[in-house]
């Protein structure tokens, strides 16, 4: 797999360092005083400081959520996600959305949940029964 790289706007780049490092377990790459590169799950992501952000946010219905339109986030191995979600439950971040289980018992059964960085930018984390599924229809 060739890693991908995602550019995002944050408020503040001390809490995002916080959060990145410390709940997500990233560790820090290249930085400056306007943007800092995190090892996300072998992916490349990069917080750049925004003065400006805004809270626009453009919402749609997938099973009977509410799920924001702009988001990121990593498809993780099956045992690494039950790990991840304690560990946002020891640091007591609220799940925006709970963990939950998606077409259970069917091709592309999955978890996932979602959770808020300190920039309130969504992030998911999802995982595969079976990852060959990952693109099925």
């Amino acid at each position: 797999m060739i890693p991908f790289h995602l550019a995002f706007p944050v408020a503040n780049l001390g809490e995002v360092r916080d959060f990145y490092t410390q709940v997500l377990k990233c560790r820090v790459g290249r930085e400056s005083e306007r943007w800092i590169d995190f090892d996300f799950f072998g992916h490349q992501i990069t917080a750049h400081l925004d003065e400006s952000m805004g809270n626009d946010v453009v919402y749609n219905d997938v099973d009977n959520k509410t799920i924001p339109a702009r988001h990121f986030g990593a498809i993780i191995a099956w045992e690494q996600w039950d790990v991840l979600v304690e560990d946002i439950r020891a640091n007591n971040i609220p799940f925006y959305i709970n963990p939950y289980t998606r077409f259970q018992g069917q091709i592309g059964e999955q978890r996932t949940f979602f959770i808020q960085d300190p920039s309130n930018n969504y992030l998911e984390f999802k995982c595969f029964k079976d990852q060959s599924y990952i693109f099925s229809k």
